[in-house]
């Protein structure tokens, strides 16, 4: 884990520091005192262990406000950026709390999805706002070298906090609806691979470059001009 220095204070020179949620996380020990990260590059859990597979528990304002809930939140923005990723979940980085984080900015793995705003989600639930659904090419940090297509609902709605605690709500579209249903996935325990309908659409990355990126850019590109996104 690459780190900057936090301060916490701890009675024990030994023993290891929990994180927000009970889990033992890395410390550096001295005197008494546990230097841990403000913003750290988090290690993600890949398929396979058991926490990708919790339902994730809701938070409450309290817990939210806590100065380490909000130095989590900022590790799970810098390990995401780090990664490249669209979209990470708190359960990705081993904390099974309801916390999701998206951004969208020119990003090297997906070249063909829209930008998007840095969004944090508090609990967030989604509901659809259309019937149709479209297949999305997927791929997961979580589920490394590895894609396949998955069928999203076109539009959903999205109802959460932000990290201060305040509600919001609104509707996004699109690729970047898909985005918003991958990420509340995990909160549940749910993997883009629980959603495959066709087996043969698994593919590694090198050989989507190679045999189904043209195609799915195309269909991407008429996502976009169809719903804006």
């Amino acid at each position: 884990m690459v780190f900057r220095a936090r301060l916490a204070r701890s009675s024990s020179a030994t023993t290891p520091e929990k994180s927000t949620t009970g889990y033992v996380v890395a410390g550096i020990w001295s005197g008494g005192q546990c230097y841990t990260p403000p913003m750290a590059i988090r290690k993600i859990a890949t398929v396979g262990h058991p926490v990708l597979r919790e339902v994730a528990r809701e938070l409450t304002r309290q817990e939210l406000a806590a100065k380490p809930m909000q130095g989590f939140i900022d590790d799970l923005i810098e390990t995401m950026h780090d990664a490249n990723g669209a979209g990470l979940a708190a359960n990705q980085v081993y904390e099974p709390i309801r916390i999701c984080a998206v951004e969208v900015r020119n990003n090297p793995r997906y070249p063909y999805k829209p930008n998007f705003p840095l969004t944090i989600l508090i609990n967030p639930r989604l509901s659809p706002t259309t019937t149709e659904t479209f297949l999305n090419y997927e791929g997961c940090l979580s589920v490394p070298n590895l894609r396949g297509e998955v069928r999203r609902f076109a539009g959903v709605r999205v109802e959460a906090w932000d990290r201060e605690g305040r509600g919001v709500e609104f509707t996004v579209k699109g690729l970047t609806a898909g985005t918003f249903q991958h990420e509340v996935d995990h909160l549940d325990g749910t993997m883009f691979i629980d959603r495959i309908e066709d087996t043969r659409s698994l593919t590694t990355w090198a050989d989507f470059d190679r045999f189904h990126m043209a195609s799915f850019v195309e269909r991407a590109k008429a996502l976009v001009a169809t719903y804006g996104s």
